[in-house]
């Protein structure tokens, strides 16, 4: 008997039918299709059109993907953790909610808030329950409706995010696969440079606040790029000498689909051949917590068992990070 690791083993995802492209998005705002493409690599995005629905929405159909794919049943769960920075409401829990109505019954249920890093941190967290020995199974769900909080007026910040949704399951393992090794980080200082104003604690809703659009996100785009280049390219190259690893030995690296700049800045710095690289941002936009599911779930069928992805996300705050994973089935 080995040691116990955390490996994925079921993965599923969901994307909303509605497609905001860039086209439309320049009868909106002052842009255009070759500008957005030039500086983010997006050219579309989903939106969840739905009235009276929320992130909440889109997790439970990226659960049941991946319950059905895999004939899961759900009692077994143990676990629910949904990652996401557009919760359905305060204080009544997204993740409890998700998990009544996918039949979780057995599991308990919370959210993990890290911004753009949040399902980064929940794979941490995921992995520490399964390797406690305490829990058997941990359904880990990154979801977000950004387009919940962004003001389609601010060309900054409404051409980058779109709506989406990805889960992953994670199981014991005793042949060395999963979840090898993490390196996370974060620091305040960057509070200001990415942030929502209004709706806490400091500034509660008010029709002043309203008024002002300051419940949509805010971005200093400069700065925050500047930062997510070198922290994302700094972790992955980080975790690379811990783990005496080349850039041959790494099957996948999985980055945080926020600007094509930035993956490619990062790939770079790795000396990884194109090809090697996963990304979607093309289609979806930055779906915040949802980025990084999306895209194990779009080029699972590419996967091989033993595999080495190397993931890396950079979120507000500011969250970094970086987690070397050792892929467990074919």
């Amino acid at each position: 008997m080995g040691n116990i690791t955390a490996a994925i083993t079921a993965v599923g995802s969901y994307v909303p039918d509605f497609v905001l492209s860039n086209k439309v998005l320049e009868t909106m705002v002052d842009t255009n299709d070759e500008w957005i493409t030039s500086r983010t690599g997006i050219k579309e995005r989903r939106i969840l059109k739905i009235p009276g629905e929320g992130t909440s929405y889109l997790a439970i159909k990226a659960a049941e993907q991946l319950i059905s794919k895999h004939n899961l049943n759900p009692l077994e769960i143990d676990l629910v953790i949904v990652a996401t920075a557009t919760p359905d409401m305060p204080v009544a829990s997204t993740a409890v909610y998700v998990a009544t109505k996918i039949g979780a019954t057995n599991a308990f249920a919370y959210d993990l808030q890290a911004a753009c890093s949040s399902f980064l941190f929940g794979m941490s967290t995921a992995s520490a329950y399964i390797t406690s020995g305490r829990y058997k199974k941990v359904l880990l769900i990154g979801a977000d409706k950004m387009s919940s909080i962004i003001d389609y007026e601010d060309r900054t910040t409404c051409i980058i995010f779109g709506d989406g949704a990805g889960a992953v399951l994670f199981e014991p393992n005793q042949e060395g696969m999963g979840l090898q090794d993490e390196y996370l980080r974060s620091d305040g200082n960057g509070r200001s440079h990415l942030k929502i104003d209004a709706g806490g604690s400091i500034l509660p809703p008010s029709i002043d606040t309203v008024t002002n659009k300051q419940h949509y996100v805010f971005q200093d785009g400069k700065t925050v790029f500047k930062f997510a280049v070198s922290n994302m390219a700094d972790v992955c190259e980080k975790i690379l000498v811990r783990n005496n690893l080349t850039n041959e030995d790494v099957d996948w690296l999985v980055p945080h689909q926020a600007n094509m700049r930035i993956i490619d800045a990062a790939a770079s710095r790795m000396k990884l051949e194109e090809h090697k690289v996963l990304k979607n941002i093309q289609k979806y936009g930055n779906t915040t917590s949802a980025t990084l599911p999306l895209l194990l779930s779009e080029f699972e069928a590419q996967f091989k068992k033993g595999d080495n992805l190397i993931f890396a996300a950079f979120g507000g705050g500011f969250t970094w990070g970086s987690v070397y994973l050792k892929w467990a089935y074919n």
